[in-house]
């Protein structure tokens, strides 16, 4: 009798063992920042409410390495997932690119009209390719800030322009206008700009204040170079040994913190861009010429990505007939 009761209470504090699982998630944000507090704070609620069975363990600052270093580690086990920038799992599914197809959107309404119909297709798109997203996260549109004024694609073309490092997407976009970027890690952008060896960055107005990387330009071409955004992201290998209820309660709330994200941001980025005016930048309006004509390279850049393989061409289009019937509103 007493021998059973020991292996009793042996297996049950083997089968207690396994079932607390620790999610290690990286991130580039730093501690303190808002985005990583209510990651933070979407971590304990998911401790407490599976009292202890899963809990998630954050890496800011970037101290994992970068989107490629990430997925590495992911691939390996050393981590479970991360807070990913779109273009860091370009590879992973490439139609989840199109968000960031160049020119594409207008203004916010625009974005929205399509993100209504396609996120959850992007969500099913990297879950059918082994990660385990909660919503897409707007990180804002991605303005060109410069030393020189750039309104016209061939002023663009005389920019020493960044990019950043381990972003074939965004790489390839730049080398479908026929531009050469200057490729650095983001550590390394203040220095160049310091140094003048890079004049001109693509970036949404909180990274450009945040990062200071506006202290050294003068303008900001006001035509939204793209739309960028991010994801939280868990390699759906990792949550394999994880029961349905556990599972639920973790979509819940990393789902609920999605949309908390991606409200900020856009709140955020709107603040930062008027912020911006305030700091010493200049605006600079296109005339509708110039605008026409961006808008026509954009085209021609797209159209380069599709033949790539960068983007699928019906997803594109279908995307395409959803601005063109809201345009056609208004």
């Amino acid at each position: 009798m007493i021998r059973s009761l020991l292996i009793l209470t042996c297996t049950a504090f083997i089968a207690l063992g396994a079932a607390a699982q620790e999610l290690k998630i990286a991130t580039e944000y730093p501690d303190g920042n808002s985005v990583l507090n209510e990651l933070r704070a979407s971590g304990k609620r998911i401790e407490e409410r599976t009292e202890g069975r899963i809990k998630l363990k954050f890496y800011p600052g970037g101290v994992m390495g970068d989107a490629v270093a990430v997925k590495r580690k992911v691939r390996i086990g050393q981590l479970h997932g991360a807070f990913i920038h779109s273009g860091g799992l370009a590879d992973v599914y490439k139609d989840s690119q199109v968000l960031n197809a160049p020119l594409l959107f207008r203004d916010f309404a625009e974005v929205d009209a399509v993100r209504a119909i396609i996120d959850e297709e992007i969500n099913a798109g990297f879950t059918e390719n082994g990660w385990k997203t909660f919503g897409v996260i707007e990180g804002g549109f991605a303005f060109g800030l410069t030393s020189e004024p750039a309104t016209s694609m061939e002023a663009l073309k005389q920019q020493k322009l960044w990019l950043p490092a381990n972003d074939p997407f965004t790489e390839q976009i730049a080398k479908s206008f026929g531009i050469n970027p200057i490729v650095l890690n983001i550590g390394d952008v203040l220095t160049a700009l310091q140094t003048g060896a890079i004049n001109a960055f693509v970036a949404p107005p909180v990274g450009a204040i945040t990062l200071q990387w506006y202290s050294k330009t003068k303008y900001l071409t006001n035509a939204p170079f793209m739309y960028t955004y991010g994801v939280m992201g868990v390699s759906t290998k990792a949550l394999r040994g994880i029961d349905e209820q556990d599972m639920a309660i973790i979509e819940e709330e990393l789902t609920a913190s999605s949309k908390v994200l991606d409200q900020i941001a856009r709140v955020d980025n709107k603040k930062a861009f008027n912020a911006l005016q305030s700091l010493g930048i200049e605006i600079l309006e296109l005339s509708p010429e110039d605008r026409k004509a961006l808008e026509l390279e954009s085209a021609k850049a797209t159209a380069k990505l599709i033949e790539s393989g960068e983007i699928s061409q019906d997803f594109y289009d279908r995307v395409l007939l959803i601005l063109q019937d809201l345009r056609s509103q208004g």
